[in-house]
């Protein structure tokens, strides 16, 4: 995946977070990754949903425990949407 579109899909995450996640008072939105995960609306848009999570905690957009998340064994992992 190029730049633009590892960025444009970062974009479709946060999106998806700010509507599916938990807003916390500091400003930043929680949820677990199952949650995520089983988005149907976020499945169809993303090409690669851990691979767009990486980059997104990469570039400090989001926060998780671990450096990746795999369906079954981090059902429960809470990702945080830092403050945009």
């Amino acid at each position: 995946m190029n730049d633009d579109t590892v960025t444009h899909e970062i974009s479709l995450l946060v999106t998806a977070l700010k509507r599916m996640a938990d807003p916390q008072p500091d400003g930043t939105y929680k949820t677990t990754f199952i949650k995520i995960f089983k988005d149907e609306v976020l499945e169809q848009q993303l090409e690669s949903l851990v691979g767009t999570m990486k980059a997104a905690k990469k570039r400090g957009i989001i926060d998780f425990q671990g450096q990746m998340l795999l369906q079954g064994a981090h059902d429960n992992v809470e990702v945080t949407l830092k403050k945009p």
